[in-house]
């Protein structure tokens, strides 16, 4: 890093004597650092994009002369990699970004900047992962169609969606990329066209079909970096199963999200666990007996509670994708729409002996 600067999101305060807070923390983000000797405040000031590493270590040491050049660079080196700074000399766009994609996506980079407390090895890191990720998206439905527009959006790089229904009549309330002049066609053909027409840049391919098992869904999987499970059915097996099964056998994250009336969640996996069966069996066993568990699918459904349903699977999605995720996968999260005190966080650790991810399975 050439010119360290704190991110102007995340400037300093001394929070009481003796102790530094830098960050947001209305954002969760902050952190709360002991500087009994004054020293951190000082560096922090001299972060400013102005000196080099090494003249913050110099200029460090010529204030506080009990300070070593070794504790200075330690410290220094600890600011620089907590992720609250950025380079300062680090303003061109890089290669493999047109000045025209910069433009477009320069709130998606602000957005970053201010998530991403890992250093990076340039400002844009984060977009160029999504411009280089391959997504799969299964079903086009209420919560595919608005995961589909939110990761165009966004500008992921590829998105290869499948779904086997025409759009009809009743999928006007609540479905992102249909229109009226829609009704009768093909799903993945009138998404392709609405898609392209969001972000030509992104690539959008599509397959009219059904998948009925995780063997199958494995085979599909081949070549992408994430998968979508926005299906709400299949013939043959439970679409989070399937989607669980087929993405350990594929080594591929998944997200899956769906709602049921007022209540909208979202779930998170990854091969390395813990995996949707094991998360679902935790809760299950939480459960007070006689209580029903809650039910994702159904016909209680309105635009909003589609959307907040997509927008969520996209979300969590792109921090798969460009590693700013808080917590590693194997969680799910939601909303009750009409509970605005009601949110749903859930997340149970591997049981012993499952085949996916526990301890004691095949290859762990």
């Amino acid at each position: 890093m050439r010119r360290p600067r704190v991110k102007v999101e995340h400037l300093p305060h001394r929070h009481t004597e003796g102790l530094v807070r830098i960050g947001g923390d209305v954002y969760g983000l902050a952190a709360e650092i002991r500087d009994p000797h004054g020293w951190v405040w000082a560096a922090l000031a001299l972060l400013d994009g102005e000196h080099s590493p090494a003249g913050v270590i110099r200029r460090l040491c010529e204030d506080f002369p009990e300070l070593s050049p070794r504790t200075a660079a330690g410290l220094v080196a600890e600011l620089i990699d907590s992720g609250y700074v950025e380079d300062a000399a680090d303003q061109s766009t890089p290669e493999g970004l047109s000045v025209a994609e910069a433009e477009r996506y320069g709130r998606n980079q602000a957005f970053f900047r201010r998530v991403d407390l890992r250093p990076r090895p340039g400002r844009w890191d984060a977009q160029l992962r999504l411009r280089n990720a391959r997504v799969l998206v299964l079903g086009l439905g209420g919560t595919g169609s608005h995961a589909a527009w939110a990761l165009a959006a966004a500008g992921t790089g590829r998105l290869h969606c499948v779904d086997a229904d025409v759009v009809e009549l009743t999928n006007l309330t609540r479905q992102a990329l249909y229109t009226e002049a829609d009704l009768g066609r093909p799903k993945v053909t009138a998404a392709a066209s609405a898609l392209r027409a969001v972000n030509s840049e992104v690539t959008v391919t599509t397959e009219r079909r059904m998948v009925h098992t995780a063997a199958e869904l494995t085979e599909l999987l081949a070549g992408f970096d994430v998968l979508a499970m926005c299906a709400d059915e299949s013939p043959v097996e439970d679409v989070n199963i399937m989607a669980s099964r087929a993405c350990v056998a594929a080594g591929v994250p998944w997200v899956g999200g769906g709602y049921n009336g007022p209540l909208v969640s979202v779930g998170t996996y990854a091969p390395e666990g813990p995996c949707y069966e094991c998360v679902a069996a935790g809760e299950e066993a939480r459960v007070a007996p006689g209580q029903p568990m809650p039910v994702i699918g159904g016909h209680g459904v309105i635009a909003p509670s589609a959307a907040i349903s997509g927008q969520l699977v996209a979300y969590e999605i792109i921090s798969l994708l460009t590693d700013t995720a808080r917590q590693p996968p194997g969680y799910v999260r939601g909303v009750n729409l009409i509970a605005p005190d009601h949110l749903v966080y859930v997340r149970h650790p591997a049981r012993e002996g499952c085949e996916l991810c526990g301890p004691g399975r095949a290859g762990g």
